[in-house]
């Protein structure tokens, strides 16, 4: 109800001493004025009833000015209605009038105009509670109560109390002035006649023009129980016995044909018939949380004893039981729920012992409800049962490198070691019975896979040595494993026979594997023996030359005491020097210590306090970490122990030779670690992780979908090349057209800094001598050319005016002139630096050698064919250079003579090659049903859709990329690094004929590539480049929220990143991304991940505070990463104390990572 203004003192006080109007208008005023100037009551003295309502009566006109102007015909009809109001507002002289008989007529008509006035005083009723609630013109666009809105008018008031508050402020953030929609459900299965009757009622009377039930309907509402999303709403939607209504789809019949169709209905089918038939064909099974819980129970039950052994059974139903959880509010029921889900796992443990993902999902139902101490004694009690399990291993490392309160870097390598020992002892015992049966000569797939996971878990260990800061040792263990499994000398030895030989390789000063003059383990003992029996050759001849009478000798016994005397004495001797020695050397340090506590007391600086002594300058904790970080990338190789440079028995020892002792790696701290290889498989995984790790760039040859992938992108601590050079990419095409995008850039991640030119050098060295275990391997030949480009570059940078791997390339060719895809490779390079011309002499020589090579070596001409092609398409400065790709692959597709281009191919070419294409499609078709699937076949398919895009057009790509696929079975494209090429290629392809090709076709290709390899990181790229040209922003966050719902992987959360910060995304938003991606189990451990968080917080946000909470969180997940250790000394100082900085260098030491600087180092700088 409208409030009414109060009336000015002002206005009050000028109309006492005026007359008052009588508060009985029917009176005369004479009368009137006469009583009260005889006796006035006090009680009508007061000023309520001294006062003009006729002010009052205009300010209530004054509000109702537009209901009066929008219906002037009605407001005329009640002027005589609104007569006697106005006669107490303003009173009248009293005047007779005279009573006249009224007829009957007149009577009926009387009575006839009162039933009018009663329904006239009813709309207006109606109309003023309308204009209380906002009126006909502003409806749902005033909230109701509310009296003036601030930029309406300016009104004397210039502020208001909101004592009862608005909950749509709530549900919209900010102050919401309009009306919020109501919506209530709609059952469809029940449209009944009386019900759209009542649908129809109900919309007539919440119609414009009567509206009064719903306004007065919401507020009661919001009074009582509130909008939907109020916590009453929310617990009965929670509620277990509210009912819900599912539509259940028919089954269709077995027997339906081609010939069956569907009616359509009678055009005379009453409402009720067709209620009746769509029920019948969508049945609708009402039912509660609670039923449906007993539901799917019953049926779980029931699968769990038809098929006891279908793992997948068991795992859906521990699933169903964390949904349960979730849906209880209480701790105890929750409990409850998660000690049935554990019992469900260990009956299906009880009857599948043998099933991994049963194992894992136990375990990680106890992680949720056991102690640390706990659930580590029932892992090593499974791990004991099932000591051959990669799987399983792998799992239980993550735990112990996860867990802050246990972390040790020396009780990480104990765990390793027994994990290493345990696969090892798994793969002998299989070997050995491989080799007892009767096809010796083949390895069983089970053993290559339980090598390829050996492989994985070493380089896990020299990754975790590395980011914990033990560079040394992580180098010297691929130096030995490398040395230990690939140039093992071709001995029948034992696994202990072996290792006591490589110790004595390891602990003599022979060059290891990356070394200058690194000859192998193998060469090295076969040149020692050899020098060896050259030795022993010449002591005999010199004994020989001796031959004769040499004189009186003492009996035997007598020299053995002459001898034991003489040991004795000097014995004797060396120990009274040595205590004589020890007593000097005791007060030479003893001097040396006091002049150098002297001097630091000079400097300020106490040694008697130890830890009590703190660092108060910030700066100083900062230079630290400087010169900290420097080191680590500095010293990264061993230290090779040689007599005269090194001493271990000295007494005293300088700061740089305990810096150069604590360098070197011994024997005893590798041997744990090292295992043999049998399979070829293992060996080039070995090889190609180790170029990996050492930032070579080696083209991917595992598939993104392989656990090896998933291992090495969640260890990450800097991004690889690749990845870098894709986020660039988004991050050019999403920033093109913005101008609200933020700062942030993920180039502090790249790892260029870490890579200096004499780890480069040690990688080409490295890969020079693996060449001679896998020869004519174009994976290596390219990478060892590509460390080379790297070396050369970084060392003089400015001096390289030709290739700079072209001296090596040609020095490899001379060696094996042969080897036709080192002149693949060499010519790529050449053409990747410009020199097309060059490279197309290579080409050529190599195409033109072809048919004089073997068979084995012919073979790979598709390779050969496929990458000149590219080299001239990626070259195309004009017509020229797709004229010589169309003939280089007419020579491929027809399998005529290759020769050198000349003129463009003619039409017949065209049409002969295109047929050779499609019969050596058929070759190809044959052998991937047998699931032989090569680089050579993908090379030729590749080169046929290359033939059609310059030919015939896009849509003869598509055809002969659907062919393709068609070929081979999702399950087995899913594991093929091949395939996943391919892939990658036709989407490619696909990019380029954006214009010409139909957008849903490049869509489609893109979201059904994502199904199968939901890792990839170039369909992700694709993902958010076509999402970002050709669909709405929302469409693309919910494909990549639904896909991170799906298959979670570091990838995806950094083009997701990448896409809202280069759209100026919301802070909320991104910090929400944040936050769902290290909520995971498994990416919180990914030290990337809180790297760029904190990146974010600190030059994005710019909240400091924020970055300081989520560096304690990262440190917390990660100890093991000490980039992330001092990513806090040098981006969050500005919120740390000195104290809190000190106190973080005693949780690194307490961890045991590896720290090279002492702090008195900075302060004798700084002083």
């Amino acid at each position: 109800m409208e409030e009414k203004s109060p009336v000015p003192a002002e206005e009050v006080e000028t109309t006492v001493d005026e007359p008052k109007a009588s508060l009985f208008p029917l009176l005369p005023l004479a009368a009137s004025s006469q009583h009260a100037s005889i006796s006035v009551p006090q009680w009508l003295s007061n000023s309520s009833f001294t006062a003009d309502i006729s002010v009052i009566n205009d300010a209530v006109a004054s509000q109702l000015n537009r209901e009066a102007t929008q219906s002037p015909r009605e407001d005329q009809d009640l002027e005589d209605e609104e007569g006697p109001a106005d006669n107490q507002a303003q009173p009248k002289p009293f005047s007779s009038y005279e009573i006249l008989e009224s007829s009957p007529s007149d009577r009926e008509e009387e009575r006839g105009r009162e039933r009018k006035d009663k329904k006239k005083k009813k709309k207006k009723r109606k109309r003023d509670r309308s204009s209380e609630k906002g009126g006909l013109d502003d409806y749902g666009s005033r909230k109701s109560r509310v009296r003036t809105w601030a930029d309406e008018t300016s009104t004397v008031k210039e502020y208001f109390v909101d004592s009862h508050g608005d909950p749509d402020n709530l549900a919209f953030g900010c102050i919401y002035r309009m009306d919020i929609a109501q919506y209530k459900p709609y059952n469809p299965l029940k449209p009944s006649g009386l019900h759209v009757k009542s649908l129809y009622w109900r919309n007539q009377r919440d119609s414009l023009l009567e509206r009064d039930g719903d306004v007065d309907e919401l507020d009661a509402k919001l009074k009582t129980s509130g909008r939907y999303w109020s916590a009453k709403h929310m617990a009965l939607e929670r509620h277990k016995n509210f009912k819900r209504i599912r539509l259940v789809a028919p089954k269709m019949s077995a027997d339906l044909t081609t010939e069956d169709f569907i009616p359509l209905s009678d055009i005379k089918t009453t409402h009720r018939a067709v209620e009746s038939e769509s029920v019948s064909m969508a049945s609708a099974l009402e039912e509660s949380w609670e039923d449906e819980m007993f539901r799917k129970t019953r049926e779980f039950n029931k699968l769990t004893r038809e098929r006891p052994h279908d793992e997948n059974v068991w795992l859906a139903f521990a699933e169903f039981q964390d949904k349960v959880a979730g849906m209880q509010r209480q701790k105890g029921a929750r409990l409850q729920t998660l000690e049935k889900k554990i019992s469900i796992l260990e009956k299906a443990i009880d009857l599948n012992p043998d099933n991994e993902e049963l194992l894992l999902c136990l375990l990680k139902a106890y992680q949720m409800r056991d102690s640390s101490d706990i659930l580590i004694g029932r892992w090593e009690k499974i791990l004991l049962q099932h000591s051959g399990s990669y799987k399983l291993w792998t799992e239980f490392l993550h735990v112990v490198q996860r867990d802050f309160s246990r972390f040790k870097v020396s009780e990480i390598r104990k765990m390793f070691a027994h994990a290493i020992e345990a696969l090892s002892a798994s793969r002998s015992k299989n070997f050995r019975q491989v080799h007892q049966a009767a096809d010796p000569s083949s390895l069983d797939p089970g053993i290559v896979q339980l090598e390829l996971g050996l492989v994985d878990i070493f380089v896990s260990l020299c990754r975790f040595e590395w980011q914990a800061g033990y560079r040394e040792l992580a180098t010297a263990l691929f130096q030995a494993e490398i040395e230990f499994s690939l140039f093992c000398p071709p001995l029948h030895l034992t696994e202990q026979g072996k290792q006591r030989l490589f110790e004595h390789f390891w602990n003599s000063e022979g060059e290891r594997v990356g070394e200058e003059g690194a000859l192998g383990w193998s060469t090295w003992l076969e040149r020692e023996e050899e020098t060896r029996q050259k030795v022993m050759k010449e002591e005999n001849s010199h004994q020989d030359e001796e031959g004769g009478w040499t004189g009186w000798s003492e009996p035997l016994s007598k020299v053995k005491e002459g001898t034991v005397q003489d040991e004795n004495e000097a014995n004797n001797d060396l120990i009274s020097e040595d205590v004589h020695n020890e007593d000097e050397n005791e007060d030479e340090v003893m001097k040396q210590e006091d002049d150098t506590e002297d001097l630091l007391k000079l400097l300020g600086i106490d040694v008697n306090a130890g830890d009590d002594c703190e660092v108060n300058e910030t700066a100083t904790w900062i230079k630290w970490s400087e010169e900290e970080s420097s080191r680590d990338c500095d010293q990264w190789m061993p230290v090779r122990r040689k007599s005269g440079k090194i001493s271990l028995n000295s007494a005293t020892h300088e700061p740089e030779e305990d810096e150069q002792l604590s360098r070197i790696i011994l024997y005893e701290d590798v041997n744990e670690y090292l295992f043999s290889l049998s399979s070829t498989e293992a060996r080039l995984s070995l090889v190609f992780q180790f170029v990996d790790f050492f930032g070579g760039k080696i083209s991917q040859l595992i598939c993104s979908n392989s656990p090896s992938w998933a291992e090495t992108s969640l260890s990450w601590e800097d991004l690889p090349d690749s990845i870098l050079e894709k986020l660039r990419y988004i991050h050019n095409v999403l920033t093109k057209a913005q101008s609200n995008s933020t700062a942030f850039s993920f180039e502090f991640l790249s790892g260029h800094s870490s890579r200096s030119a004499d780890m480069m050098k040690f990688l080409r060295n490295a890969l020079l001598l693996c060449l001679n275990i896998f020869p004519r391997n174009y994976i290596l030949e390219e990478a060892v050319l590509t460390a080379e480009e790297l070396y050369n570059t970084k060392t003089n940078p400015s001096s390289c005016l030709v290739t700079p791997c072209r001296a090596l390339a040609k020095s490899l060719l001379k060696s094996d002139r042969k080897d036709v895809l080192l002149c693949g490779v060499y010519a790529k390079r050449e053409a990747n630096y410009g020199n097309i011309d060059h490279a197309r002499k290579v080409f050529d020589m190599a195409l033109l050698s072809l048919e004089g090579l073997p068979v084995e070596l012919q073979s790979s001409a598709p390779l050969l064919y496929f990458w000149y092609a590219e080299a001239e398409l990626a070259n195309a400065n004009d017509c020229e250079s797709s004229h010589r790709a169309m003939h280089i692959l007419s020579c491929l597709g027809s399998g005529t003579k290759y020769s050198p281009y000349k003129s463009q191919p003619s039409s017949l070419q065209l049409l002969r090659a295109r047929q050779g294409f499609k019969e050596k499609t058929r070759t190809v078709r044959s052998s991937w049903v047998r699931g032989v699937i090569n680089d050579q076949s993908v090379a030729l398919i590749c080169s046929a859709a290359l033939l059609e895009e310059l030919t015939s057009g896009w849509d003869a790509v598509v055809e002969v990329f659907d062919q393709a696929f068609a070929m081979v079975l999702p399950e087995r494209r899913s594991h093929s690094h091949q395939l996943e090429y391919l892939l990658n290629y036709y989407i490619k392809m696909l990019q380029r004929h954006q214009s010409l090709a139909d957008l849903t076709k490049v869509w489609e290709s893109i979201s059904q590539g994502l199904q199968i390899y939901p890792f990839s990181p170039e369909l992700l790229k694709g993902v958010v480049e076509v999402g970002h040209f050709h669909t709405t922003s929302n469409k693309l966050r919910w494909m990549l929220d639904d896909l991170s719902k799906k298959k979670p992987s570091i990838i995806l959360w950094l083009f997701a990143l990448s896409f809202e910060m280069c759209r100026g995304g919301s802070q909320h938003r991104i910090r929400r991304l944040f936050e769902r991606a290290l909520g995971n189990d498994v990416l919180c451990s990914s030290a990337v991940l809180w790297r760029c968080y904190i990146e974010y917080e600190m030059n994005v946000a710019s909240d400091p505070f924020a970055a300081r909470r989520v560096f304690f969180r990262a440190i917390h997940a990660c100890p093991w990463s000490k980039k992330l250790w001092l990513d806090g000394f040098l981006k969050v100082n500005p919120v740390l104390t000195a104290k809190e900085l000190s106190d973080l260098q005693e949780v690194m030491r307490d961890k045991e990572l590896n720290l090279r600087t002492d702090i008195y180092e900075i302060l004798l700088q700084d002083s």
